[in-house]
């Protein structure tokens, strides 16, 4: 059915159905144009105890259909807010794509129900854009439990009518206020956070709650206050011992009470908390928007037409209260100048913001109407149109067999000769399927061995498989060229050494490795974040250490001292260059193709390690020379590399050597997830290791201590020159200055087996396998 362009903004409320329908004024888009509406009251209020919910909405939305007419209008429905959430969230800046992404995530645990069991929506609410990046936006995220929804259009689904929209009561206020008190928005300058533009505050009473919304037309803030106007009702009943009915009645009537002032008394305890609430409200936004300032105060909702509240309200918060006595932006004419519309205006808000949003004029635009209802009515609109298509078609068919039937009619078979050739392509077809029979079934004994082939294949590479990873990645390994010989044991020459020493070698198992990449990408954007390392100071020039000290181990921290901290400096100034090589080891420099993460089963493997091939900061000028091609560029210019960009000779199936890259091996991604700086360290080259170190150390204090003989004898047991009775202290152990850098490198390495990567051309059977 044609869309009329006309919106019903229905508001099934606890009182009356309110409802209004409105269209786009032709010159003035912050206009519009009410062509109808309708105001049913129920007998009883709903939540009265005797009160029969469903049969009241049921009888007042059919009354609605039978005097109105809808057909081809759009229809919006508000739901009480409630019954559903409202979270306002505030995101880093972000990449404008990956908002959805992230929204959903936050959905996840700010919803407190599985999100199958809900429907919700988002929208962004203030934030600006710079270069495909949002910067502070904050969104707007709203849910509500499936089965309330249904429940809520239940009544108008039963009725015949389909709603296109369904909105929280506290947002449809929120487009009402924007559109009617904002002008929409037209010509607002953009969202200053420092100085934002005063903050419209709407109390929208209702039977049972009120509303409070608070918004600057930017963002918006609402609470949902359990006071309403049944309240007061309540109050009477109990004070004047009267019943429900008497005392809405009375309410209603309050001037024309035989005691008014008896009345109000009754109902000032009702006041006095609505307006507690209203503050502490007021307080809670203050307090979480420290530049926020509330201007005017607007009072929408029929409770507001009970003497008294508008100055009671207006005294206690200290602002003129004011209370609507017609909507600028709403045109009507005839229809707005109705009595029943006149003495109710006020509770019409709702529908009026609905009919905003219906119109897409709203400044929220989200929707809770659930997907599965939408795609049901798009496949409902569509079936006309695929029948007559199908029916289309099913003419074309039957117009080309009667063509061709007609053609072949004109044939004698029996007399033209045609009876042996169809005879002899019958023949033809039958030879031609017993081919393909036989075909199938021979394709099917290939697969069979082809599999057993595989099975043998894979049992003898698998053999092999972590034998030729180990040599793949010593392959990757810088190694010194000279000879053992020709190797010094000083200090400078370790230093010169391209070698790397690595300590452990780790593997786990992932069956996506997806995950472990995840978490390699988080690392990646700390990259610049340096592990701090303390370094305790020696002591001081002409010092000796005190009785009791432990000697210094291999990998104790160096003294502080200046060159320390011209070290440190160097290492600040390297971290961006270190954060992009990290990237670099990525595939995700600038300029590259946007990665791929990897996906399927395999192995995660961790090399951890260090190396002494770093500058000494003794000596400026090689401190300087060197620069990055130290600590982690050179991990990066030699492992790394090689583990990207290296091959390695390794037999194939047939016992012939071959190279062999490391991708063909499976190894992918290599990345240093480490981010350490090189520390000075104590070494000392004629110890095995640090144990063997503190025995030495010791000996030498204690040497120094006993002196001579009286001790060990000196240094390793030797009788000093000069007979038993000389003292003679035990010669220190040497100790070089090392800078040490440690290193953690992981990869991806999903097996490849022989046959798979040496991608052997004879994969079919031989002949003689074959039956």
């Amino acid at each position: 059915m044609a869309r009329s362009g006309a919106v019903w903004g229905i508001d099934i409320g606890n009182c009356a159905l309110k409802a209004l329908r409105c269209r786009r004024h032709e010159k003035d888009d912050n206009k519009l144009v009410v062509e109808a509406f309708d105001f049913i009251e129920y007998p009883k209020i709903l939540t009265q105890p005797e009160a029969d919910r469903e049969a009241l909405v049921a009888e007042a939305v059919a009354t609605f259909v039978s005097r109105n007419e809808i057909a081809g209008d759009r229809v919006a429905l508000s739901v009480p807010g409630q019954s559903g959430l409202s979270r306002f969230i505030k995101l880093p800046p972000v990449e404008a794509k990956k908002i959805p992404d992230m929204v959903k995530y936050e959905a996840k645990g700010q919803i407190p129900f599985a999100l199958e069991d809900v429907v919700w929506d988002y929208q962004q609410l203030a934030g600006s854009q710079d270069d495909g990046y949002a910067l502070d936006p904050e969104i707007g995220l709203f849910a509500m439990k499936r089965d309330q929804v249904h429940r809520a259009i239940q009544p108008l689904t039963e009725a015949g009518l389909e709603v296109d929209c369904i909105q929280l009561a506290p947002l449809a206020i929120y487009n009402y206020a924007c559109f009617d008190r904002m002008n929409n928005m037209e010509d607002a300058p953009p969202f200053d956070p420092a100085d934002p533009p005063k903050s419209l505050l709407v109390l929208s009473f209702g039977t049972e709650t009120t509303d409070l919304v608070i918004t600057n037309g930017y963002r918006v803030w609402q609470r949902n206050i359990p006071i309403g106007g049944s309240h007061f009702t309540r109050a009477l009943t109990k004070e004047l011992q009267l019943t429900f009915t008497k005392a809405e009645h009375l309410k209603r009537n309050a001037t024309k009470a035989e005691d008014p002032r008896a009345l109000f008394q009754a109902m000032r305890p009702v006041f006095s908390d609505l307006v507690a609430e209203i503050q502490r409200s007021i307080g809670f936004f203050m307090n979480n928007n420290k530049n926020a300032e509330i201007g005017d105060i607007v009072a929408l909702g029929n409770p507001m037409r009970l003497p008294g509240l508008q100055r009671f309200l207006a005294q206690n918060l200290d602002q003129e209260v004011i209370l609507l006595e017609e909507f600028p932006g709403l045109l009507g004419g005839s229809v707005t100048a109705a009595p029943q519309f006149q003495s109710n205006h006020l509770s019409f808000a709702e529908a009026y913001g609905l009919c905003v949003q219906g119109l897409g004029l709203g400044q929220l635009q989200t929707n809770l109407l659930p997907e599965e209802i939408v795609t049901e009515r798009l496949i409902k609109g569509k079936k006309p149109w695929t029948v007559a298509a199908a029916a289309v078609l099913m003419l074309g068919f039957t117009v080309n067999y009667y063509s061709h039937y007609a053609t072949y009619a004109t044939a004698d078979v029996k007399d033209s000769g045609m009876s042996q050739a169809i005879s002899k392509a019958s023949s033809v077809e039958s030879k031609a399927n017993n081919f393909s029979s036989e075909h199938s079934s021979l394709v099917a004994k290939y697969d069979e061995l082809k599999e057993i082939r595989s099975s043998l294949r894979s049992n003898d590479d698998g053999r092999v498989l972590w034998l030729e990873l180990l040599k793949a990645i010593k392959s990757a390994l810088p190694q010194d060229p000279r000879p053992a010989e020709e190797r010094k044991m000083t200090a400078l020459d370790v230093r010169e050494r391209p070698e790397l020493h690595i300590e452990t070698l780790d593997c786990e198992y992932f069956q996506d490795v997806g995950t472990w990449y995840t978490s390699v990408e988080r690392s990646v954007k700390e990259a610049s974040k340096i592990k701090s390392f303390d370094n305790t100071p020696a002591p001081a020039a002409g010092e000796e250490a005190a009785e009791g000290d432990e000697a210094p181990t291999a990998d104790e921290a160096a003294p502080a001292t200046p060159e320390d901290a011209e070290l440190a400096e160097q290492d600040a100034a390297d971290q961006e260059t270190l954060a992009e090589d990290t990237l670099e080891d990525l595939g995700q420099g600038e300029g590259e193709a946007e990665f791929v993460p990897p996906t399927g089963e395999g192995w995660i493997i961790q090399i951890t390690g260090y190396h002494f091939h770093n500058s000494d900061i003794n000596n400026p000028s090689e401190f300087e020379e060197r620069g990055l091609a130290e600590a982690g560029q050179f991990v990066r210019q030699t492992l790394i590399k090689n583990l990207r960009e290296g091959s390695v000779m390794l037999p194939t199936r047939d016992g012939e050597m071959k190279e062999y890259s490391m991708e063909k091996l499976g190894i992918q991604i290599p990345v240093m997830i480490s981010n350490y700086r090189p520390v000075q360290v104590t070494y000392d080259p004629n110890a095995a290791d640090a144990e063997e170190a503190q025995r030495n150390w010791s000996a030498y204090q204690q040497g120094n201590a006993e002196g001579g003989l009286g001790g060990l004898g000196g240094f390793n047991g030797r009788t000093p020159a000069g007979g038993a009775n000389a003292t003679v202290s035990t010669p220190p152990p040497e100790h070089w200055k090392l800078r040490k850098y440690e290193f953690e490198v992981q990869f991806i390495w999903q097996p490849q087996p022989r046959s798979e990567r040496d991608n052997d051309p004879q994969e079919s059977v031989s002949d003689d396998m074959l039956p």
